[in-house]
């Protein structure tokens, strides 16, 4: 006789919450328990139903199975437990394969069986800031894994035939023990998850399908690259074993610190010190440009340590685009150190000078014009 359908069985709506199926499950296990219903053989099996039922109902994941796959998600035999009516763990199928199917697709698997693909590689490269800036090729030296030329990646001697379904999983790629409710699921070691073996191996790869080799890879460098950047060069990890498909290759991009720039994603800052006189004359000046160039800045007189100049589009290049930041110059005004006596005799005639006029250094006149406003209690 074919099972009652579990949400019939509860009497509830197929969407029904947890709290409506706990509602249904109480009332009902109430009126059928067998200690109402002494031998009353329907009663008990009513009672064993509606259990089984809610036992399956109320977890998440057993729910999300049986709403996909009815009752075939719980056959074949298994633990019987808490009234559950078993619940089959088997390499032969229940929940273990159920979820492979339903989830195998996000994971990269189904059911563990086949070869897996080759594992994937990374190494990083260190450029430097104009490498960075116009983009580069670089040829790294990879020690990898390739495909067995003696067996065509197939692992048998012959090439194409000898593998057979291996004897302890049965071609499922792993095994399953049982431990009371609980299952432990393994990789099977006798076919390490390819669900075959091979009945005369490669002497050359020892049945592996692959052998160690050092290939020479050249990697693009894309012009406007970030420090960190990871660049991933698809199928180009080590071959997968038995024919399987490569990993693939990341590459992670340290750009190397320069002496004159310093980067702040597509603008550029150079740092750059005047004489006191240069400062306080003004000029003309000319800065270098990341991409080789040279540009010229005019200072105006007065320029004061911390003063910024922009030059539009002279920055770092744009990642995918033609389009560059801008070049910001940072002004740092150097006082005189080692001054002979000469400078010396100079540069306290010009202090008697400004004091005299008292203009030229508003700042630091307006500075302590409040300090002494200060100290006179006025401020």
């Amino acid at each position: 006789m074919a099972k009652q359908d579990f949400y019939a069985t509860l009497g509830v709506a197929r969407d029904a919450s947890a709290d409506e199926l706990k509602k249904a499950y109480r009332k009902l296990a109430m009126q059928f328990h067998p200690d109402r219903n002494p031998g009353d053989k329907k009663a008990e099996a009513r009672f064993k139903e509606i259990n089984e039922a809610y036992e399956i109902l109320k977890d998440d994941q057993k729910r999300a199975a049986y709403d996909r796959f009815g009752h075939a998600a719980f056959e074949n035999g298994g633990a019987p437990g808490a009234g559950a009516g078993g619940f089959d763990f088997s390499a032969s199928g229940g929940l273990g394969d159920i979820f492979d199917q339903m989830f195998g697709e996000f994971t990269g698997r189904r059911g563990g069986r086949g070869p897996r693909a080759g594992n994937d590689l990374r190494q990083q490269v260190e450029i430097d800031l104009a490498e960075a800036f116009s983009g580069t090729k670089v040829n790294l030296r990879v020690p990898t894994r390739v495909m067995c030329d003696a067996c065509a990646g197939s692992g048998s001697e012959d090439k194409t035939h000898g593998a057979e379904t291996c004897p302890t999983c049965g071609g499922a790629g792993k095994v399953r023990a049982q431990q009371g409710f609980f299952v432990i699921e393994r990789t099977c070691l006798t076919c390490h998850g390819s669900g075959r073996v091979l009945r005369n191996p490669c002497r050359v790869c020892q049945g592996s399908g692959t052998v160690p080799r050092e290939r020479t890879l050249q990697v693009t460098i894309p012009a406007g690259v970030e420090d960190g950047t990871r660049i991933r060069l698809s199928g180009e990890g080590e071959a997968g074993a038995n024919g399987a498909p490569p990993g693939d290759f990341y590459v992670h991009v340290a750009i190397r610190p320069h002496p004159l720039f310093q980067r702040e994603g597509a603008n550029i800052f150079c740092r750059v010190p005047l004489r006191m006189t240069q400062a306080a004359l003004g000029g003309e000046i000319e800065v270098p440009v990341i991409d080789g160039s040279r540009a010229k800045v005019k200072i105006p007189p007065g320029t004061q340590t911390g003063d910024q100049f922009r030059l539009r589009g002279k920055g770092f290049s744009v990642l995918r685009s033609a389009a560059r930041g801008d070049m910001y110059i940072q002004v740092a005004v150097e006082i005189p150190q080692h001054l002979t006596r000469r400078q010396r005799e100079l540069l306290e005639e010009f202090d008697s000078e400004t004091k005299a006029h008292g203009k030229g250094s508003p700042e630091t006149e307006g500075f302590f014009a409040k300090v002494k406003e200060f100290f006179e209690g006025k401020t």
